[in-house]
């Protein structure tokens, strides 16, 4: 429809450009003023006409003065013969020397004159004809073509081809698809021992881990076309339009094999059947039912690997991980220190970093962080140093955009008062004061009260190496320090006094709890086992359903237990700030006047060393009670 609209509009402007040439000519036609043959005898009489010319039954009048005028005479007869036929005699004629020319009508400008009025409109209306049946054609072949893959295939483009090289880190993924990449150059050579081509390699990992870069860098290595296409792509709202793309992708890939076929976000047609309504009559089905087929039925594929990426494998059909479909599953973790550092080099390679900048350093500070974080942590600082026309990204920038990515934008605009600000103050300084005396908790890097997101302030703590297990006692210091800020509270201001900023600190405290409980079996009284079967359901959006396998007394025994270890943790981080009181206000008076603390500061607070000045660190703020993004996947919490 907008095409079709597109083109009238456009034939309407070339009507109007034409109809103003036209316009152009008779406006200059017109001003000419318009006599009478009678009326230019009487002039011709009176002395008054300079010259004369004759263009066919056209007459040009110059005056003498200079005035320009028209008339017309038949076209078969000549001037000198209206002349005649009015009286004037010749001689009165060569008397007045008046000049008279007569000029031939070219033939072009007579057959445009007589053709042109008809053959404008007549190709105006030829060329709407014409527009019209294009879209009319487009729409027949789109209808035609409805049932075709939208697969893409990458062009192998000089500078622009994807290795391994260009993927930092995930050496044992990079492993496995070595092989894949060798049974593409050289599949022969594992024929010949009867060894059959994979069918199927299934990239599994949360996101921004680099699947997509990963298949990407197979096919690049591997030096053969690469087909790629998300799995929503397939799914139509008339069924069986999913399965008929599905052929014609596979069709596509055996005419170009060996070569790679990609799905993207494979779960959104791989999910398990007959999990929803709608039967085995349903669109995403169908779809599924055929990729099963294609890459395992009767027909081989011969040279062509399926590669898919989710970060859900827990919902895929059972029949698409069976052997002979996906055979090879692929996990990519997120990168430890070492790999997080590999990453920050690739992505820093077109980025110009000051002396100061230390890698290492920032790997350190990114736990828990993807290789999509770690670039999008480089950006936030190329876009801060260039905001404040710098040519060079300084180490502050790359800090700061850490803290950007983690929790947001700072809110310095935010107005609180300075009651609320003492609040803030003594609740951040109640984390940071449990995290520091209890041996099990990570270490605090910053404290600050400055609006970062939606948070009044934060406590940012992360450990001091990567983490993949957690004991109990970490488990229970990371308790004491969420209730850190709400038992501060209630100690300075009294219970009265509390407010809703330690809303977020009990939801992580409860979450926790019930996982220490019912999914960790560290609970003394109940023992070494589960409560609670989680099943997820998805219709009409996301739900998360328990099924409850214990009784109704062993229900209250776990809320009972819960209760207990929230209540042993609030002891201790009640102990802890009573006995370090002073310090706690050493803290408070620090954020109050500096409004930030970074680790060192706080480690000489800490040790009951005075602060330099030129230890103040004015440059740096942030917000929000709990880590953010390395923080949160530092603690596990309950599904």
């Amino acid at each position: 429809m907008k095409a079709i609209l597109k083109n009238f509009l456009l034939l309407l402007a070339v009507f109007l450009i034409i109809a103003g040439i036209f316009s152009t000519f008779t406006l200059t036609a017109s001003e000419k003023r318009e006599v009478t043959l009678s009326a230019l005898v009487d002039q011709v009489e009176r002395e008054e006409v300079q010259s004369i010319v004759v263009k066919g039954d056209l007459l040009e009048v110059t005056l003498r003065d200079g005035t320009l005028e028209i008339a017309r005479k038949e076209s078969a007869e000549s001037l000198t013969a209206v002349f005649d036929h009015y009286g004037v005699a010749k001689e009165k004629l060569s008397a007045n020397k008046l000049t008279m020319d007569v000029q031939k009508e070219s033939g072009l400008a007579f057959w445009a004159a007589a053709i042109l009025p008809f053959l404008i409109p007549l190709l105006i209306f030829a060329g709407f004809i014409f527009f019209m049946s294009r879209q009319i054609q487009g729409a027949n072949s789109r209808a035609m073509t409805f049932g075709q893959s939208g697969a893409r295939e990458s062009k192998k483009e000089e500078g622009q081809t994807v290795t391994f090289k260009d993927v930092a880190g995930v050496k044992e993924a990079k492993t496995e698809l070595a092989e894949v990449v060798e049974f593409l150059k050289d599949a022969k050579k594992f024929l010949a021992i009867g060894a059959k081509i994979p069918k199927g390699v299934l990239l599994m990992g949360s996101p921004g881990t680099g699947k997509t870069l990963l298949a990407r860098a197979t096919a690049g290595e591997a030096s053969v076309p690469f087909f790629h296409i998300s799995g929503s792509e397939f799914v139509e709202m008339f069924v069986g339009v999913g399965a008929s793309r599905v052929r014609d992708l596979f069709r596509k890939a055996k005419k170009s094999s060996p070569c790679i076929v990609f799905i993207d976000e494979i779960d959104a047609v791989g999910r398990q059947r007959g999990a929803g309504l709608g039967g085995g009559h349903d669109e995403r089905e169908q779809t599924l039912n055929q990729i099963l087929v294609e890459m395992d039925g009767f027909e081989p594929n011969v040279n062509v690997i399926v590669m898919a990426a989710t970060n859900r494998p827990d919902v895929l059909d059972p029949a698409l991980l069976r052997p002979g479909r996906f055979d090879r599953r692929v996990v990519l973790d997120e990168p430890d220190i070492a790999d997080r550092e590999a990453i920050l080099r690739v992505h820093a390679k077109k980025k110009p970093l000051a002396r100061d900048v230390k890698l290492r350093t920032i790997a350190t500070r990114t736990p828990g962080f993807s290789g999509a974080d770690l670039e999008n942590v480089l950006n936030e600082a190329a876009i801060l140093a260039a905001r404040n026309n710098r040519k060079e990204i300084a180490m502050n920038d790359i800090l700061t955009s850490i803290e950007k990515v983690m929790l947001g934008p700072e809110r310095r605009s935010r107005v609180i008062s300075q009651k609320e600000k003492k609040i803030v103050a003594y609740h951040e300084g109640g984390h940071a004061l449990v995290a520091h005396f209890l041996p099990d908790a990570d270490p605090v890097q910053k404290v600050s009260v400055i609006s970062r997101g939606r948070a009044m302030g934060y406590t940012l703590k992360l450990p001091m190496e990567d983490k993949h297990l957690h004991s109990k006692a970490e488990l229970l210091a990371d308790l004491a320090v969420a209730l850190g800020g709400y038992v501060t509270e209630k100690e300075i201001f009294g219970t009265e006094a509390l407010t809703t900023g330690a809303s977020n600190d009990l939801q992580t405290v409860t979450s926790i709890a019930r996982a220490l409980v019912t999914q960790y079996g560290m609970s003394d009284l109940l023992g070494a086992r589960t409560f609670g079967q989680r099943d997820e359901m998805i219709f009409l959006g996301r739900e998360i359903h328990e099924r409850r396998d214990y009784s109704e007394d062993v229900a209250k025994q776990i809320d009972t237990e819960i209760h207990r270890l929230i209540g042993d943790a609030e002891a201790v981080a009640l102990t802890l700030i009573r006995t370090h009181r002073e310090k706690l206000e050493l803290i408070v008076a620090v954020l109050l006047e500096k409004e930030t603390l970074e680790k060192e500061e706080f480690d000489r607070l800490m040790e009951g060393k005075q602060l330099g000045a030129d230890k103040t660190s004015g440059e740096k703020k942030g917000t929000i009670q709990q880590p953010p993004l390395a923080a949160k996947k530092s603690v596990p919490q309950p599904a």
